[in-house]
């Protein structure tokens, strides 16, 4: 497994829907660190499409949870 952490913002969490692959991630992942901040400091993509960070630099974004989720899987398969 490449990744070591995930973070999500808890407001793309909310506003773009995010939840279902945070969900998805946690179910499939459970020993992996999932983590929900309150802001990641990436407003412009933040209110476009949903995303998440893993480690501490690297962003993986799609345009809908279900396509977060499949990029993430990739990402971390």
């Amino acid at each position: 497994m490449g990744a070591k952490k995930i973070k999500y913002c808890e407001k793309n969490l909310k506003k773009l829907g995010t939840k279902p692959a945070y969900k998805a991630m946690k179910k499939l992942y459970p020993e992996m660190k999932q983590k929900k901040r309150e802001c990641l400091g990436r407003c412009g993509l933040c209110s476009k499409k949903c995303f998440a960070m893993i480690g501490k630099k690297e962003v993986v974004s799609a345009p809908t949870a279900e396509s977060l989720y499949l990029a993430l899987l990739e990402r971390i398969g």
